[in-house]
């Protein structure tokens, strides 16, 4: 038997590892090995090796398609190895140090490939990676793509696929608190600040097109787009995935390792501090600014974020609004993905390329 913790790492989030990418004999082998959390990630880092290991072959046979391949699937089972995994964090920064240098040895061999970014943001940067559709002459529509709370832009690849075979372009970034920022940049709610950053510099990327932009984000991506869209006004369309309306109202019964995530990715000190910090994660004076196309999609059997909170924020955006509530979706409805991903890929690219 597992422990907890590992229970509730299953239970939470299960179907976003199969489909985001990681081969389902993986997530069995690997789930099936850990009895406690303290081995989860190194559990998950051993299966990152293997296709490391296979994506190293392909190379050197030249088969530089198939070793991209293998690097991608290293980086997902690398990054689910640290996602939740803060309480040990030497050894979870140790890993996403993997998943970053395996996604990187990826990003040419992606169809379409990815072009690794640095958006200047207050003295530091925000890392990001811009991926152009194929066949599409001239600067292009671009869809921000904007990870949750143990997201990153190393995850995104498949939320990306639908909107670039469209002929939009995205644009993944690991803002504050995020994959490579979160350890020298705590995140923060007014995720409108980082978003006019990225905003700003990809207005100088010939390839791409910010009078035509739209953003899409999953859990706590699909809150911070909100609170960006309300307050950003080159947005012109906003696709929020789960996004909670208020964080505080779910916080007593989150997972043990969803707070302490909160913890250290905030650089706080303890619960008391972080319960203070997540009451400003809330759209209650946010939501009604919203004026642009707005998509909403929650699940009914969300265990993270109550779908309740999506149509509340449908309610009161001021745009034409879509809710998608999926009967028997869980969180980010990544068990039944094909339920919303083609949709809202559909609806921003009739947006955008209008």
């Amino acid at each position: 038997m597992s422990d907890q913790r590992t229970l509730d790492a299953i239970a939470h989030w299960a179907p976003r590892f199969v489909s985001n990418g990681v081969p389902l004999y993986d997530f069995e082998l690997a789930t099936a090995e850990v009895t406690e959390w303290s081995s989860w990630c190194a559990t998950w880092v051993d299966r990152g090796r293997v296709h490391d290991a296979l994506a190293d072959v392909a190379a050197e046979r030249g088969n530089m398609l198939t070793a991209g391949e293998h690097w991608r699937t290293a980086a997902l089972c690398y990054h689910f190895g640290k996602f939740v995994f803060v309480e040990h964090y030497e050894e979870m920064r140790a890993a996403h140090e993997l998943a970053v240098a395996a996604y990187s040895r990826a990003l040419p061999y992606l169809d379409p490939p990815g072009v690794r970014v640095e958006v200047p943001y207050e003295g530091r940067s925000l890392a990001g990676v811009l991926r152009l559709p194929r066949d599409v002459a001239g600067p292009v529509p671009v869809v921000l793509m904007v990870a949750g709370l143990d997201s990153t832009k190393e995850e995104m690849g498949t939320y990306e696929e639908p909107f670039l075979r469209r002929g939009l372009a995205t644009f993944a970034f690991d803002g504050p608190g995020q994959g490579e920022a979160e350890y020298e940049i705590p995140m923060r709610h007014d995720f409108e600040v980082p978003v006019s950053a990225v905003i700003d510099h990809l207005g100088g990327v010939g390839s791409v097109d910010v009078s035509r932009l739209g953003i899409f984000g999953v859990s706590l991506g699909g809150h911070y787009v909100v609170r960006a869209t309300a307050f950003e006004p080159r947005i012109r369309a906003c696709a929020s995935i789960s996004g909670s309306y208020r964080v505080p109202d779910s916080w007593e019964t989150r997972p043990a390792m969803s707070k302490a995530s909160y913890r250290v990715r905030a650089h706080l000190q303890d619960e008391e501090e972080t319960r203070a910090f997540v009451q400003d994660y809330d759209l209650s004076d946010v939501a009604h600014r919203i004026n642009v196309p707005f998509y909403v999609v929650a699940g009914t059997k969300d265990r993270l974020t109550p779908h309740t909170g999506g149509e509340r924020m449908a309610s009161e955006a001021q745009g034409p609004t879509i809710l998608d509530v999926v009967e028997d979706g869980n969180h980010v409805v990544n068990n039944m993905p094909y339920r919303y991903r083609p949709q809202v890929a559909d609806w921003m690219r009739d947006l955008l390329l209008a």
